[in-house]
């Protein structure tokens, strides 16, 4: 595993490059995470475009930093008492060429001195972890020419969004 995240930040990982659904992506990643949903409470509610583009790359990394985006909604939610744990994961396709994904938590939310530490290797806001989810995200999503980032909601909570450049072939042809 070492390896690999060295390889990750080093940018010398290969990778399984193919043409990927963020939608399918996701809905498998949800599935995968029924049990953390159940454990923390949280109630996901999906807006997925219909007419998404693919993006180009690898498939389980993405999956990776979806998981990792989707456990951090949860636990961002679990001491919430007054208001429903809802998490919200959307896609939609913009004219910029690009997609995006986003995951909306309506949990504690992060102070504003911190956003621009969250992303950086070894720092954590968490009682409990590495601090490392956030940074080998950011780097996954940069290596395939896409962004990562947070905001904090007009609300409670906070929302990561990733943009991904879409693939070079037709919308929904794998």
């Amino acid at each position: 595993m070492l390896l690999r995240l060295r390889a990750l930040f080093t940018k010398k990982m290969g990778s399984g490059t193919e043409l990927v659904d963020l939608n399918d992506a996701t809905r498998e990643v949800i599935a995968l995470s029924r049990g953390e949903f159940q454990r923390t409470g949280a109630i996901v509610q999906t807006l997925f475009s219909c007419d998404l583009d693919l993006v180009m790359g690898d498939r389980v990394q993405f999956q990776q930093v979806i998981l990792n985006l989707v456990r951090n909604a949860a636990q961002a939610m679990e001491g919430v008492q007054d208001r429903q744990r809802r998490l919200t994961i959307a896609t939609e396709r913009q004219d910029d060429n690009f997609v995006y994904l986003s995951v909306q938590d309506v949990g504690t939310g992060i102070a504003p001195e911190y956003f621009d530490r969250i992303f950086e290797a070894f720092y954590t806001t968490k009682n409990s972890g590495m601090g490392i989810g956030l940074s080998v995200s950011r780097s996954i999503i940069e290596k395939h020419g896409g962004r990562l980032w947070a905001e904090a909601n007009e609300g409670p909570g906070t929302t990561f969004l990733i943009a991904l450049p879409a693939g070079p072939s037709a919308r929904g042809a794998v």
